[in-house]
């Protein structure tokens, strides 16, 4: 696994050059690459938006852009009050695009998601009116909270940007990404969300209670101020234009054919694990080169190293893989399991 110092690098400074001068020369090249300096600026000026509102959790807004980034949805997991649903708010008012949020409620419908059928009394036809899901950014607040119906409204939707109605086929505009929030399924009054529906999603963010520090400072700096946060002043860093554009960048950036085995390797070993039930899929790993570049590019770098593959792979693998019953009795974590293979699986270099 990598380290914390490793794992901080929100205040990097974007500088291709200095970036690639540490990195071993297998894995990358020595070229200044602008286009990937201004996706690391633009990134800190999304941090210092998400600041003003959020404090600590830095990795949590790495990874929320690396979703963004490599075109994936994102499950945010945590307790009540831990500024899950205020974070996916301040990222999408961050971005420049259409946003919609849809608080899922054990009564709610499939079509109250995704749209409906209405009469037209005057044409005597029938038109789909189209729901919360027609949008860029869609929040879905505590996913689980639905029944397995509503969820399994989400299935096509969440893979191939698209929603089929009365054998009519609607396209999802560009660009589309789901954030989902939950509560720890052992809450009263929710749903498990099945393994299709998990596998939908690149990541899943476990959100943590703040430190003590942390805590201190979100006191002082709301101690004077009853009022709900508005987002007003957020300022948008990113069009959706700007968005297609770094995608774009992400796929060119460079995985050499070793970390590609590499990748492979602890997917695998996720199949073959005493502790584990249910391993990896092969949508697993492609998960894991996606967020590798997405990350490498935040990073300032047109190639992928080890580190941005062991970095994602917990986040990417925490919530596909199923324990057995012997390792959930004895209170093993996904979490430990995932460092455990990092460790074990030789790494290249």
């Amino acid at each position: 696994m990598i380290n914390e110092e490793e794992n901080n690098f929100e205040n990097e400074t974007p500088n291709t050059n200095s970036a690639m001068s540490d990195e071993p020369k297998a894995f990358g090249f020595e070229r200044e690459n602008t286009e990937l300096i201004w996706v690391a600026q633009k990134v800190g000026e999304v941090r210092t938006e998400l600041k003003k509102y959020i404090i600590g959790q830095t990795e949590m807004v790495d990874l929320l852009m690396t979703s963004i980034f490599a075109n994936g949805h994102i499950l945010l997991e945590g307790a009540p009050g831990v500024a899950k649903t205020l974070s996916s708010k301040v990222l999408a008012k961050s971005l420049a695009i259409d946003f919609s949020r849809i608080q899922f409620t054990p009564d709610m419908m499939p079509s109250d998601v995704i749209g409906t059928s209405v009469f037209n009394s005057k044409e005597a036809t029938f038109t789909f009116k189209k729901g919360p899901i027609f949008s860029n950014i869609v929040l879905i607040d505590e996913i689980n909270r639905a029944p397995a119906k509503t969820q399994a409204a989400l299935f096509e939707v969440m893979e191939e940007r698209q929603i089929t109605y009365d054998g009519q086929r609607y396209p999802m505009s560009f660009p589309f990404i789901v954030i989902a929030t939950q509560n720890p399924i052992d809450q009263e009054g929710t749903y498990n969300l099945p393994e299709a529906q998990l596998d939908r999603f690149l990541f899943k963010i476990k959100i943590d209670y703040p430190s003590l520090a942390e805590e201190e400072q979100i006191l002082q700096r709301y101690k004077n101020d009853i009022q709900t946060p508005s987002l007003d002043e957020v300022k948008a860093i990113f069009s959706a234009e700007e968005i297609k554009k770094i995608q774009n960048a992400v796929s060119e950036v460079i995985v050499e054919d070793n970390l590609v085995k590499y990748i492979a390797g602890i997917t695998n070993k996720t199949r073959n694990h005493g502790k584990i039930y249910l391993g990896g899929s092969p949508r697993a790993s492609l998960s894991i080169i996606k967020a590798s570049k997405a990350i490498a590019a935040i990073r300032g770098r047109d190639f992928v190293t080890p580190e941005d593959i062991q970095f994602v792979a917990v986040h990417v693998l925490n919530h596909r893989l199923i324990l057995t019953p012997e390792a959930e009795m004895e209170g093993v974590e996904a979490e430990e399991v995932i460092a455990e293979i990092l460790k074990t699986v030789e790494v290249p270099r």
